[in-house]
């Protein structure tokens, strides 16, 4: 298991670093080429981070979050959710690029890896589930408390609420992206109709917000008899994953002049997936403290423990 997290922790390195790292080409080199000069080998690195530097960087998120996911909710959960999530996903998309439904009329260009059906690049649906399982754990966890989970008469209410929060903090996280990355002087896709938000037309929300809720409402109804409990540190992954792309997207959106889509982007995206971090954890630790004072014998004990506290997104 060890080695496990080491592999985790350095994918999840890898994957910010190779974020900055294509900002870096973007931003400074593509409109600034004498910075290649300053650089040792600085054409080849440029090449290649024009070439393979979308793939890379989901791929190591891929990796990332799926060895987090084997770990914590165990192999069962963590392929109820990705297998779902990525054909799903996929189908979506690859109906989007020949008939413009669910997102509208668009087209994907080089720069992200093989293109499955010569439409939708592979790295795509993968990049559905590494954003949609850390929006949709941390909009469960700070909506589902360990307790609540399995005695709450109305449970189904706030798993309904779960799914729709984590739909929303993934849809948010592309009203950042889409204008930035069609937009950019090296375009990964381009709509053949653009619409009204920034280039973008609103049917793109809709569709994000349904693809999004399908898949994690998949996941929820196999997930539903599963008791799954994540310890206060492990939910530290899912934030810096959402976070790490969001400022990914918030970089490439603003050197490009576009700030309403942030602004929008952080009020609905941001500010609840850390709102929700920081409820599941005051949740736990209250939980906690309950019971420690149920048993005083054993306080010492259990309040030494108090920064495992787990929270929940138990579903039975």
């Amino acid at each position: 298991m060890k080695q496990l997290v080491v592999a985790e922790r350095f994918c999840l390195i890898g994957h910010l670093v190779a974020m900055a790292f294509g900002l870096a080409g973007l931003l400074l080199v593509m409109p600034h080429p004498e910075f290649l000069a300053l650089l040792p080998a600085g054409q080849t690195l440029f090449a290649w981070s024009m070439a393979g530097g979308g793939v890379v960087y989901i791929l190591l998120g891929t990796i990332a979050v799926a060895i987090y996911a084997y770990r914590t909710l165990g192999l069962r959960n963590w392929l109820a959710f990705m297998i779902p999530a990525v054909f799903l996903s996929l189908g979506s998309e690859l109906l989007g690029t020949s008939v413009g439904f669910p997102f509208g009329d668009y087209s994907y260009l080089s720069g992200l890896g093989y293109k499955i059906a010569g439409l939708v690049p592979f790295t795509i649906p993968l990049s559905w589930f590494y954003l949609g399982l850390a929006s949709y754990l941390l909009a469960r966890a700070g909506l589902l408390s360990k307790n609540e989970a399995t005695s709450t008469p109305m449970v189904w209410v706030r798993h309904l609420g779960a799914i729709a929060l984590g739909s929303l903090l993934l849809t948010s996280w592309d009203f950042v992206l889409d204008p930035a990355m069609s937009q950019t002087a090296m375009p990964f896709w381009y709509w053949h109709q653009p619409g009204a938000f920034f280039g973008m037309p609103y049917q793109n929300f809709a569709g994000w917000l349904g693809t999004g809720a399908v898949f994690m409402s998949v996941a929820a109804l196999f997930w539903r008899k599963q008791s799954i409990s994540l310890n206060l540190d492990q939910l530290n992954l899912p934030l810096v994953v959402y976070i790490g792309n969001f400022v990914f997207a918030m970089v490439m959106s603003l050197a490009a002049g576009i700030w309403v889509p942030v602004v929008l982007g952080l009020l609905l995206g941001v500010v609840p997936a850390v709102a929700c971090w920081q409820l599941a954890r005051s949740t736990a630790l209250r939980e906690q403290l309950a019971q420690v004072e149920s048993m005083p014998d054993k306080a010492e004990g259990l309040t030494a423990k108090l920064p495992a506290a787990t929270v929940g997104v138990s579903t039975k």
